[in-house]
C-alpha cells in the first residue's frame, strides 16, 4: 500500500503545474519575458548606446539591469495578483481548500513558480544585454544582486498578493496593478534614467517606494564606479551599497504580508461586491 505523498512532493508537483499553467498564457509570458526585452531594443535603437554622462555607463548598462527589475516585478506583481484573482473568482481558490494539497503549499508553489520566472525574465534581459551590446557583469557584485532580487521579489509577491486581496474581481486587477506598476516605473529609474534637471521632489517621492529602490539596487551592480561587495550601509568612498534599498524593500514586504494574511481570501466575491 502506497503511503501519503510528502509535502515536499506535493510543492514540487503543484509548482510544475503552476510553470506550465504559465507558459500555456501567451499574454502572461510576453510580458514577463518578451516586453522588457523589445523595449531594451527599443530603447538602444532610439538613444544609441553611447555613454551616459551622469551615470557613467553605456545605455545599455543601465537599461538592461533596470528592465530587468522591470521584468521580475511584472511577474512577482502583476501576474501573481491578476493570476491569484482569477483563480479565485473561479472557485480555484475555494476548491484547493477541499483537496488534500494544504492551502499553505499551494501558496508556496505559487509564489516559488513566480521567483523563478522572475529569475528567468532577469537572467534573459541580461543575458541578452551582454550578448547584443556588450553589457558587463561584475563577480564582485553578484552576491548583493542576489541579496537584491531575493528581497526584491518577495517584496512585490507580497504586494501583488495585497492587491489579490482588495481587488473585487478580475476584470478591476489589471487597472490596479498597472495603475501602480507604470507611473512608478517612469519616476523610479526604470523606463528614464536619472537626471539632474529632474525636479528634487519627484526623486523623493519615488523614494518612499520599494520599486526605485528595486532598481536603484540592483542596478548598481552594473555599475563599474561603484566599489566594494555592496554589502554596505552607506556609499561612501564609491562603495556600492544595498543596505538602505534592502531595507526599504523588506520593510514594505513585511507590511504588505501582515496586510495580506488578514484580508485574502479564499472564496469568491459575492456578486455585489463585484
Amino acid at each position: 500500500m502506497t503511503g501519503s505523498p510528502t509535502l515536499a512532493s506535493l510543492f514540487w508537483t503543484q509548482l510544475r503545474i503552476e510553470l506550465r499553467l504559465f507558459f500555456r498564457s501567451p499574454l502572461q509570458a510576453f510580458f514577463s519575458l518578451i516586453f522588457p526585452l523589445l523595449m531594451l531594443l527599443v530603447f538602444a535603437t532610439l538613444f544609441g548606446n553611447g555613454r551616459m554622462g551622469l551615470l557613467g555607463v553605456t545605455a545599455a548598462q543601465f537599461y538592461a539591469p533596470a528592465l530587468a527589475v522591470y521584468g521580475a516585478v511584472s511577474t512577482a506583481y502583476w501576474n501573481l495578483a491578476i493570476s491569484v484573482v482569477t483563480a479565485r473568482e473561479l472557485g480555484v481558490l475555494k476548491r484547493i481548500r477541499g483537496t488534500p494539497l494544504p492551502p499553505s503549499v499551494y501558496m508556496a508553489a505559487r509564489l516559488a513558480a513566480s521567483t523563478w520566472i522572475a529569475f528567468l525574465a532577469i537572467a534573459i534581459m541580461i543575458g541578452a544585454g551582454v550578448v547584443m551590446y556588450g553589457v558587463t557583469v561584475y563577480a564582485h557584485t553578484l552576491a548583493a544582486a542576489a541579496v537584491t532580487f531575493v528581497v526584491g521579489v518577495g517584496c512585490f509577491a507580497a504586494l501583488g498578493l495585497v492587491i489579490a486581496s482588495i481587488s473585487p474581481n478580475a476584470k478591476t486587477t489589471p487597472a490596479l496593478t498597472s495603475a501602480t506598476l507604470l507611473p512608478l516605473s517612469f519616476i523610479s529609474e526604470v523606463f528614464i534614467p536619472p537626471s539632474a534637471s529632474a525636479p528634487a521632489w519627484l526623486g523623493q517621492f519615488a523614494d518612499l517606494f520599494p520599486l526605485k529602490h528595486f532598481a536603484r539596487a540592483f542596478s548598481g551592480a552594473f555599475n563599474p564606479s561603484l566599489h566594494g561587495s555592496g554589502f554596505a550601509w552607506s556609499d561612501a568612498g564609491g562603495t556600492y551599497a544595498i543596505g538602505p534599498h534592502v531595507a526599504v524593500m523588506a520593510a514594505w514586504g513585511t507590511v504588505a504580508v501582515v496586510v495580506a494574511v488578514r484580508r485574502f481570501s479564499w472564496e469568491p466575491r459575492p456578486e455585489k461586491s463585484r
